[in-house]
């Protein structure tokens, strides 16, 4: 998120099982041509990214920008989205006229796709906008970590510091373990190489080819772990990969490991990082992704309530109702990842990996290609409606 990143969740080109989504993308275009204009509306933009898109779209058709997704038109055809808008059956539902989802990132989680095939909704993503910005940030956090700049940042506001207590490490000669050799994962392998790191890979699909040409060399999971002095994420947040950073795997780790994110927060199980970072199992973790990213838009203390806090370090009765375990279990993965991002051994930055100048064009000008093709009748970079989901 990766934006979301990672070597992708499903596929963006048409064909096979998602050959029903590609007609319903052909029958709804073939109708939208014979509209004069659509009506459009963007979630989550900021103003050069809305003067780009009144520039590509605005002489055809009706655009509406709004902040959030409740401020949407009733009578939307089609709808762009960014991460944070969370598309649900009950949206496309209510929103009849509805005819096409383009979300700015690639993943597509928080769509309800199956909801979207039923009612004759496309949806399309951007399949790639910037491998080489999201692995340049992952070597950004790394970098922050092994040079302890948190810490020395906090130390120079003091007036006060210690050489030894801000002694980092270098990265030439480490480990650096890959999980997932997507575009990400394999220009992350090039940077790695760049420092002179030896570089472990695991994917359930391997590259030989490619692993001889970049000079890394594949190996199991459990071998990963117990070899990595970095481990660094790259996966698609799937059923089979949620949480796959846990307190079992990370018991296989190297005392002392690295752990970067910048693909999806629900693949680390924010509990077990938590401790094992106060065991000093984990050394430190760069984190671009949390389980909960609401804590990114405002303080934890906000999000929960002093009552509810209290509900929850009382309350675990197996009567409760289920939603509202659900929801205190929900609240505790705020507190913990506040207690995450506090941390001077975590480096966090606000689900940013994406945000370079260049990738954010990309981004844009794969939304506008998108919305043109599909209205042309060739849509391009759509989801299935039946693509895994996590």
């Amino acid at each position: 998120m990766g934006r979301a990143r990672g070597s992708g969740g499903g596929t963006g080109s048409p064909g096979g099982k998602s050959r029903g989504v590609e007609q319903i993308g052909f029958d709804r275009a073939r109708r939208l041509r014979n509209i004069l204009r659509v009506n459009i509306c963007f979630v989550e933009t900021e103003s050069l990214e809305q003067e780009f898109f009144r520039e590509e779209l605005g002489a055809g058709h009706v655009l509406v920008f709004v902040d959030t997704l409740e401020e949407a038109p009733g009578d939307v055809e089609i709808l762009s989205v960014f991460i944070h808008s969370k598309v649900t059956p009950e949206f496309i539902a209510a929103h009849t006229a509805l005819r096409l989802i383009v979300t700015r990132s690639t993943g597509y989680d928080h769509i309800a796709l199956r909801e979207a095939g039923e009612r004759g909704v496309a949806v399309c993503r951007v399949p790639n906008y910037g491998e080489n910005t999201v692995a340049e940030h992952s070597f950004a956090l790394l970098l922050a970590l092994s040079r302890r700049l948190r810490e020395s940042l906090a130390a120079y506001s003091g007036n006060h510091f210690s050489y030894q207590a801000l002694r980092g490490f270098d990265l030439m000669g480490k480990t650096f373990g890959i999980i997932g050799t997507g575009r990400i994962g394999l220009h992350a392998a090039r940077i790695a190489r760049g420092f002179q790191m030896q570089v472990l890979a695991y994917d359930v699909k391997t590259q030989p080819l490619v692993a001889a040409t970049l000079d890394f060399e594949y190996v199991g999971f459990e071998e990963l772990l117990g070899r990595a002095d970095v481990i660094s994420l790259y996966l698609p947040l799937l059923r089979e990969t949620r949480k796959i950073i846990n307190r079992k795997t990370l018991a296989l780790c190297k005392r002392g490991v690295v752990l970067i994110n910048t693909a999806r927060g629900g693949l680390v199980d924010s509990g077990a990082l938590l401790e094992a970072l106060e065991s000093g199992q984990v050394g430190g973790a760069g984190l671009d992704v949390l389980e909960d990213e609401r804590v990114l838009q405002q303080d934890g203390a906000r999000i929960i309530g002093s009552e509810i806090v209290s509900h929850i370090q009382q309350s675990d009765s197996p009567d409760e109702p289920l939603e509202m375990r659900e929801r205190v279990e929900e609240l505790r993965g705020v507190v913990r990842d506040s207690k995450l991002i506090a941390r001077a051994d975590v480096i966090f930055t606000p689900h940013s990996a994406f945000n370079s100048v260049e990738a954010v064009a990309r981004i844009d000008e794969q939304t506008v290609r998108s919305i043109r093709q599909y209205l042309a009748g060739s849509p391009v970079n759509l989801v299935p409606h039946d693509a895994p989901m996590p």
